[in-house]
């Protein structure tokens, strides 16, 4: 039982739906005035670019035989992937996310691409740090930096979200898919660029 409840952690905190979450959270919390048609716009192309495109590209490379498995066990595995991810965050920023419109936003997936960016050189240079915590500890400095910005009280959401971290975490080393470095290193690769960005738009 312990087992399939760490297994589906993994599945159910995918790295993948970290960008869509930032945005949403950010559409629900903030004052600033947006036409309903809009957001419903930049919300659907996100779920298309971050979430749907990197799946059938992922069982493109499967078939191909380029990944064995959406772990991406190996940094070889992760090269490729990471690639497409990082032209996939670039054509938001131009396309979706301007920094005139939402500046907010644009900062969050700024600091998403540089944490890729890290992410891939280190798979070139055969170290894999944790997507999953790069994930979830970018999402968790974003919101924190969201609660500051617009002077609300998320405290309860910021103490679930380290309970999350932690799952994760635990989920990770218990499948044997990471070691505790990996793992530390993950969360600063996630966390430090949004840290630093916060000076743009904070």
């Amino acid at each position: 039982m312990i087992n399939r409840i760490l297994h589906s952690i993994s599945y159910i905190f995918h790295p993948l739906l970290m960008p869509l979450i930032g945005v949403i959270f950010y559409f629900k919390i903030s004052p600033k005035y947006l036409p309903q048609d809009i957001i419903y716009a930049k919300i659907i192309s996100l779920l298309i670019l971050t979430i749907v495109l990197p799946i059938l590209l992922y069982f493109l490379l499967k078939t191909l035989g380029k990944v064995n498995s959406i772990e991406l066990e190996t940094t070889k595995e992760r090269i490729i992937p990471l690639s497409i991810n990082c032209l996939v965050i670039l054509l938001v920023l131009q396309r979706v996310i301007s920094n005139h419109q939402i500046t907010e936003l644009y900062y969050f997936f700024l600091g998403i691409l540089i944490s890729t960016l890290t992410c891939l050189v280190l798979a070139i240079v055969k170290f894999k740090a944790s997507i999953h915590m790069i994930g979830v500890s970018g999402l968790f400095m974003f919101f924190i930096a969201l609660s500051i910005h617009f002077s609300i009280n998320i405290n309860g959401l910021l103490a679930l979200m380290s309970i999350v971290i932690g799952a994760i975490a635990t989920s990770r080393l218990h499948i044997n898919a990471h070691t505790y470095k990996e793992l530390i290193l993950g969360f600063f690769v996630g966390l430090i660029p949004q840290l630093m960005l916060i000076n743009y738009w904070l």
